[in-house]
């Protein structure tokens, strides 16, 4: 049987798209290739982002600003002496972007005017850490991103 050219471009774009829909579908029912959201409720996240950029700007106008740093033994925030350490409250987002199962919070609970998460809950790479705190009614955000070794 003689192929004639036409008959091979379709044959070719039949072969095409059956090797990418293979690569789709190996994807899709693969666990080993994760495909999660970044913010599960993006919409709603999104909806929000005003007031976050508020608490980020309240943050920014502090003449003394909290401090997050990564040392030998872990995450530290600390935050200025000029605070007193009982009327701080929030937490602490550590989000892992390249996996979600590593993500945790953790309440600020100040000792010495500081926080200290330990290095051995925490992996190696990129990490963003996220502080939502208040202070005497005022809202603020401090965004900072660490990478551990």
């Amino acid at each position: 049987m003689k192929i004639n050219w036409g008959t091979g471009i379709v044959i070719a774009f039949a072969l095409f798209m059956s090797f990418i829909l293979y690569f789709v579908f190996e994807v899709q029912s693969n666990a080993k290739y994760d495909n999660d959201l970044v913010v599960e409720e993006y919409y709603k996240h999104d909806s929000h982002f005003q007031e976050e950029m508020a608490r980020v700007q309240n943050a920014h106008d502090l003449q003394q600003k909290p401090s997050i740093t990564f040392g030998e033994e872990g995450v530290k925030v600390a935050f200025p002496s000029t605070f007193e350490s009982d009327k701080i409250t929030g937490n602490v987002l550590l989000y892992r972007p390249s996996n979600k199962k590593f993500d945790f919070n953790t309440k600020i609970a100040l000792t010495n005017s500081a926080l200290f998460i330990p290095k051995d809950k925490l992996i190696k790479g990129r990490w963003d850490v996220n502080m939502e705190w208040q202070y005497n009614g005022t809202k603020y955000l401090t965004k900072e991103v660490i990478y551990v070794n």
